[in-house]
């Protein structure tokens, strides 16, 4: 298994980029493994720290160690991980990267957090087993889900994104392998417009001065076209993650619908393994630019 920053640093080289889908149950779990199995290529699956608490960590190193053996290129991320000691646990864990995310804090504060993360996570690394370690820079909102409105300052005008001097000097300070700018995308998906768009001028300045691979999040609502021109840009890393709750909810609202009677969880929840593999399929090839 070729170690995980390698194969970010060979989607960049390709102008592509892997695909981070987030998961709350085995069932997501099983589909991602299942799509990125049929497809022969590498995936991240995402766990935020309520989803690594409601599956628990060694249980999901466990699964994605069996989906290895099984021939699947997935990696585990412990995603928007918000204290120090939850990054010893993720780390001491096994996980293949890890997001501390103080992106609320002001940009010195937010360097001083990041460099503890950044200590932590060196200390479990080694050159067999080496973990990810991203920062984030710029407020783009907290929650995965539908949205009546932006979120209360998020950055989302160009004078809030993340500046490419201030991105070089988290970088230089930090020790970060990957960073998550604020460049237009917001976490979850407005119910009642498109998300906006993406700068992409700034994600090619972003890129040029941080001189590390870029991680886009809040990637669903985002436009194919913006996804396309974000690649070609300077991402490598894109977050999927409230498109996948919305395929799931629906197709358990549509199965107690169409069976009312049914009470085996598996049959109830067929439609919405359904449709989360249609959603992984489709975003995976749009990333990989075979669509």
């Amino acid at each position: 298994m070729k170690p995980l920053f390698k194969i970010i640093q060979e989607a960049e080289k390709k102008k592509t980029a892997i695909a981070h889908f987030n998961v709350a149950t085995l069932e997501q779990m099983n589909a991602v493994a299942r799509v990125a199995g049929k497809m022969n290529v590498p995936v991240i699956v995402g766990v935020s720290e309520g989803e690594w608490n409601f599956m628990g960590m060694q249980a999901l190193v466990a699964l994605r160690d069996v989906y290895r053996k099984d021939g699947v290129y997935m990696y585990l991320n412990a995603d928007h991980t918000r204290s120090l000691e939850n990054v010893e646990r993720a780390a001491s864990a096994g996980f293949d990267s890890i997001i501390f995310d103080a992106a609320h804090l002001p940009l010195e504060e937010n360097i001083v957090h990041t460099k503890s993360a950044v200590r932590i996570v060196k200390k479990h690394s080694s050159f067999f087993k080496r973990i990810i370690i991203e920062g984030e820079l710029g407020y783009i909102g907290t929650s995965s889900k539908l949205l009546d409105a932006i979120p209360e300052g998020a950055a989302i005008t160009g004078e809030f994104f993340t500046k490419p001097e201030d991105a070089r000097r988290f970088i230089v300070e930090t020790g970060v392998n990957m960073l998550a700018p604020a460049i237009g995308n917001i976490h979850g998906m407005l119910k009642h417009m498109p998300n906006p768009h993406l700068d992409i001028g700034r994600i090619k300045d972003i890129r040029k001065s941080a001189n590390v691979p870029l991680v886009l999040h809040g990637g669903s609502g985002i436009s194919e076209e913006d996804f396309t021109a974000a690649i070609d840009a300077g991402i490598s890393l894109i977050h999927i993650s409230t498109e996948l709750r919305v395929a799931w909810k629906k197709g358990i609202e549509d199965s107690l619908k169409e069976k009312p009677d049914e009470i085996a969880p598996y049959k109830i929840l067929e439609k919405s393994v359904t449709n989360l593999e249609k959603v992984i399929e489709k975003r995976m090839k749009l990333f990989l630019r075979t669509h």
